[in-house]
């Protein structure tokens, strides 16, 4: 396994800056935005697909800091029911896939999307209940007249520019939201959709991830290494779906922290340890979403603590066994 990160957070250092400072606090493996929610701070589709000379020099900096890019990411919803959202992702996905290409990347990371719930809708509508009848009617608009021809006609332009992997989170408000809902995706459009496993957004709803990824096995191709804090009284109150600012901190159900300030070193070490039963042997991508830390502060306390629960060596011969 590699210990990784998300560069998003070091957005304001340009990527030559970034990766002096990852170096030297011991990363071994980045996972770049290219688009989407992440932007294109240190990777602009437009300008690296266009100048070779550019292209190289990016390609350069990576190899100069002994780097491995373990995937890129461009996260958004190219199923948006405005058109014009909608064009907007999925050009910059496409993009992405691009850079992906020229990089030798064979991993791409995003959302799943959500659709409006008819041809006419303005907004996305994320389904969570199956009553009234109304809201299945809404699943099987979305799922099987936007999502699923959507991303089979995605995976085939994937697949002829070089991508192996289409790694979706499982985001709440997005059709993709946990076990369940990506393994329906792979079963509908193939085995090139897979997982970008967060148990950030997994452990706000009660799923448990050890199982999650045992359930998931050789489908889970990316990972995203970020925690959540539950509030206990409120959650006891309001239970656990809540629309407070994730800015409303001591009222909020849940809020998102860096590794180790939601769950303790047992709990990621039995995570890392199951990934390690289905083969996983990929990167731990931290992405930083803590609004109680600084970046700096909270990125360089999930390194330090991720270190004392990866396991980086290959396992020897059962010589007891």
């Amino acid at each position: 396994m590699k210990l990784g990160v998300f560069t998003v957070v070091l957005g304001s250092k340009d990527l030559d800056s970034a990766l002096d400072y990852l170096k030297k606090l011991g990363v071994q493996s980045v996972e770049i935005g290219a688009g989407g929610y992440p932007g294109t701070n240190h990777a602009n589709p437009d300008l690296l697909l266009n100048n070779s000379n550019e292209l190289q020099k990016f390609k350069d900096t990576i190899n100069k800091y002994e780097m491995s890019i373990s995937g890129i990411s461009c996260h958004g919803n190219p199923v948006h029911p405005q058109k014009e959202i909608a064009n907007k992702f999925h050009t910059e996905f496409e993009k992405a896939i691009l850079l992906a290409e020229k990089l030798g990347v064979d991993t791409i990371n995003g959302f799943s999307g959500c659709p409006g719930d008819s041809k006419n809708s303005m907004y996305p509508n994320w389904v969570v209940c199956p009553w009234p009848e109304d809201f299945l009617k809404i699943l099987d608009f979305q799922w099987n007249d936007i999502l699923i021809p959507y991303w089979e006609n995605e995976s085939k332009f994937a697949k002829d520019h070089g991508i192996k992997k289409i790694a979706f989170e499982m985001h709440p408000g997005f059709c993709v939201y946990n076990p369940e809902t990506l393994l329906k995706l792979r079963n509908s459009v193939g085995d090139i959709i897979g997982a970008n496993f967060d148990p950030s957004h997994l452990f706000w709803q009660g799923i448990d991830p050890v199982e999650a990824i045992k359930e998931l096995g050789s489908s889970i191709y990316h990972f995203h290494a970020k925690d959540t804090k539950i509030d206990k009284r409120n959650t006891s109150v309001n239970g656990v779906l809540d629309t407070k600012h994730y800015g409303d901190e001591i009222n909020r159900s849940w809020i998102f922290r860096t590794v180790g300030y939601g769950h303790d070193y047992q709990t990621w070490k039995d995570m890392v340890s199951a990934l390690r039963l289905i083969g996983y042997n990929g990167a731990l991508s931290i992405e930083h979403e803590d609004s109680l830390m600084s970046g700096n502060e909270g990125l360089k306390k999930a390194i330090s603590f991720l270190k004392e629960v990866l396991v980086f060596e290959k396992t020897n011969d059962m010589w007891w066994a």
